[in-house]
């Protein structure tokens, strides 16, 4: 008895080619990555609160207790105001909202590669998706901080008015100023491991040069621009404006805030799409 030789099936072939360009091909290369990116947030959410006393509250016991620490020596003892009514707790909190996104979402991208250095030198795909996912678990502390946000207003009577609706944009220029920087660092954590060590002081610095527990008012107008380059200077003055009312940041101080933040994202991602080609063999 003859049986007809069944044909084969054709699978595809994926062929993997040096990138090329100005990380260009590394952006596209990320299309089809999307399940690999939401199982790489999952795990890092997932691994964050797994056996923790407090669980989420991690979240926010960070901005908290920076706050108390804030009223308390700056506020009380230093006499810093707001430059609104706003109560100065809830001033400092609607800006260390937008703050700590911004300098978790670095630390944690920072360190995305050199924390997943078995899975880059064994399997393919685009490295970027690491601190991709890296920033996405700092989204979720984010939205916790802003649901505590949200009920010291109600408890202080403060209710937003239309700028509300720009709460998104602030918070998504934050996420491509962490973004540019965290890829930065991650890149050059891989061939300088010492990069690590700098970071948390880094992120202290950065702390104190944004307008975090005082008002970017201080600032005089002239130099409103200049001070603009910090890319969250305008993230948190913009960001508590939307949500607490008074009177708007200084245009320049948006503007500059917003360009800084797109040219670290570009620097970033060409010097990654640059480096990621020796991740495997020197990591």
């Amino acid at each position: 008895m003859t049986t007809d030789a069944q044909e084969p099936h054709h699978l595809p072939t994926f062929v993997i080619r040096p990138a090329t360009g100005r990380g260009r091909t590394s952006l596209r290369e990320l299309h089809g990555y999307g399940d690999l990116l939401f199982l790489l947030v999952r795990r890092d959410i997932t691994v964050r609160y797994r056996q923790t006393i407090l669980g989420v509250a991690w979240a926010v016991l960070q901005p908290v207790l920076l706050m108390v620490v804030f009223t308390v020596f700056l506020g009380n003892l230093a006499g810093i105001k707001s430059a609104t009514s706003v109560p100065y707790p809830v001033f400092t909190f609607a800006g260390l909202v937008p703050w700590t996104l911004f300098s978790s979402a670095v630390s944690a991208a920072s360190g995305s590669l050199t924390g997943n250095a078995n899975l880059i030198s064994r399997v393919f795909f685009p490295r970027l998706v690491l601190p991709m996912a890296s920033v996405g678990g700092s989204l979720v502390d984010a939205g916790i901080a802003l649901v505590v946000l949200a009920a010291m207003m109600a408890g202080y009577g403060i209710v937003p008015g239309w700028p509300v609706v720009l709460v998104p944009l602030f918070l998504a220029l934050a996420v491509v100023a962490a973004f540019g920087v965290g890829i930065l660092l991650a890149a050059l954590n891989v061939t300088y491991r010492d990069v690590r060590y700098g970071v948390p002081y880094l992120m202290q610095v950065w702390l104190l040069v944004s307008p975090v527990a005082y008002p970017a008012t201080k600032v005089p107008a002239h130099l409103q621009w200049l001070y603009g380059l910090n890319p969250m200077a305008g993230v948190v003055e913009g960001f508590r404006w939307a949500l607490t009312g008074g009177p708007a940041p200084a245009p320049a101080l948006i503007a500059a805030s917003t360009i800084s933040s797109v040219l670290l994202l570009v620097a970033g991602s060409s010097y990654f799409h640059r480096a990621e080609r020796r991740f495997a063999d020197v990591i």
